[in-house]
């Protein structure tokens, strides 16, 4: 089986080698690990993979082959895995959905608390305990407006207010090839050149005048470089939903990179909270507070939001709303800090402007930002320059 595995990983284009194979063997053979599918993802990633820029190949490769295998959930307390096996996914008329009512933040949570507590077994097709299938809003592969999501691989419908999984995300490549010069295009509406540094640059018009002057004596003249030093502060929402639009944003980051000398960026999860990260691999171990960004960057700095806003309005506006921790304030109150401390700001949404108003998120977000929300289009980034020039 580990053969077919490691031809996987080949075809999948990771640079795996036969020693590194025979290593893997090796260490299982030496019962390095348990008989876990866990310990031996982590063995299996440390001994193949030689640089990190391939952890989400390998894990998208590893989750395909072995598809179905047991999964880890980092829980606080620890599910048993039967009761989110999945034998049906809950299919729901628009009529049936609208009989099914939100519980409100508050009562999801006591309520989870409660069931964390009293659920002994295996539950399918309920609207009660935490299980599949059904109305309840705990489990996986059924349908509630508000719930959380637990055991399930991708979302479906994008209503969980938590998502009780720990999720590994990919860093958007900037050096990716454009197709087009659209999106440069669009940028340069922001700039503002200067020379600065050292004189590296022929300065060809001054040259002729100083050799003519100097009776056809060659006389160089040098300039410093012509930079365009607008400073942009770009933060990122990655993973979730905005898995559908990796491509677009990674144009989109790529161009950027080429075009402003001064960038800085982060990436964030749905909203902006306590921290942020630079690099997703290492998201859990390298926080970045979100204090130390507004302080090490003054009021210049051009601030672009890229993201979808599509979470629950609960990420948006309550305390321990984020999906994946229990933050301290809510995102709201960061979204304000950071467009307070950087004037010129606008967000860039990749969803079209004609789902905006449908979802609830959406335009919380789009009040919050003054209205300074534009789509990823031609059309929106230019008018998002042109705003930032001003």
């Amino acid at each position: 089986m580990l053969i077919d595995f490691f031809f996987a990983l080949r075809n999948a284009k990771l640079p795996v080698t036969i020693p590194e194979y025979l290593s893997l063997l090796e260490a299982i053979k030496g019962e390095v690990i348990g008989p876990s599918v866990d310990d031996f993802y982590h063995l299996a990633r440390m001994t193949l993979v030689k640089n990190e820029t391939h952890f989400d190949k390998f894990d998208r490769t590893f989750a395909t082959y072995f598809k179905g295998a047991t999964q880890a959930i980092d829980l606080t307390r620890e599910l048993p895995l039967e009761w989110l096996r999945k034998k049906f996914e809950r299919e729901l008329s628009p009529e049936d959905r609208a009989k099914i009512e939100a519980m409100g933040w508050d009562k999801l949570m006591d309520r989870l608390k409660e069931l964390l507590q009293e659920q002994k077994e295996r539950h399918e097709g309920g609207n009660k305990w935490i299980g599949t299938g059904g109305t309840s809003p705990f489990g996986a592969y059924g349908y509630n407006p508000e719930g959380i999501r637990v055991g399930q691989d991708r979302s479906r419908h994008r209503s969980a207010v938590k998502v009780w999984d720990k999720r590994e995300f990919k860093d958007y490549d900037d050096s990716i090839e454009l197709d087009t010069r659209n999106i440069k295009v669009a940028l340069r509406r922001l700039r503002k050149f200067a020379r600065q540094g050292a004189a590296e640059e022929l300065d060809l018009d001054h040259t002729i005048h100083a050799t003519a002057a100097n009776a056809g004596m060659l006389d160089i003249k040098m300039v410093p470089e012509r930079h365009n030093t607008v400073k942009v502060l770009l933060l990122m929402d990655v993973g979730g939903s905005m898995d559908d639009h990796i491509h677009r944003v990674e144009e989109l980051f790529s161009a950027a990179k080429s075009e402003f000398k001064h960038l800085e960026f982060y990436y964030f999860h749905n909203c902006v909270y306590d921290f942020m990260w630079k690099n997703n691999h290492r998201r859990f171990s390298e926080k970045i507070p979100t204090w130390d960004i507004l302080r090490k960057y003054n009021k210049d700095y051009k601030l672009i939001f890229v993201g979808d806003a599509t979470m629950s309005p609960y990420e948006i506006l309550q305390a321990g709303g984020s999906v994946e921790y229990n933050n301290e304030e809510p995102g709201a109150e960061w979204i304000g800090r950071l467009t307070n401390a950087f004037p010129n700001h606008v967000w860039i949404n990749p969803e079209p402007p004609g789902v905006w108003n449908y979802r609830q998120s959406v335009s919380i977000m789009h009040q919050l930002m003054g209205g300074r929300m534009f789509p990823m289009s031609l059309q929106g980034l230019e008018s998002a320059m042109r705003l930032l020039s001003k």
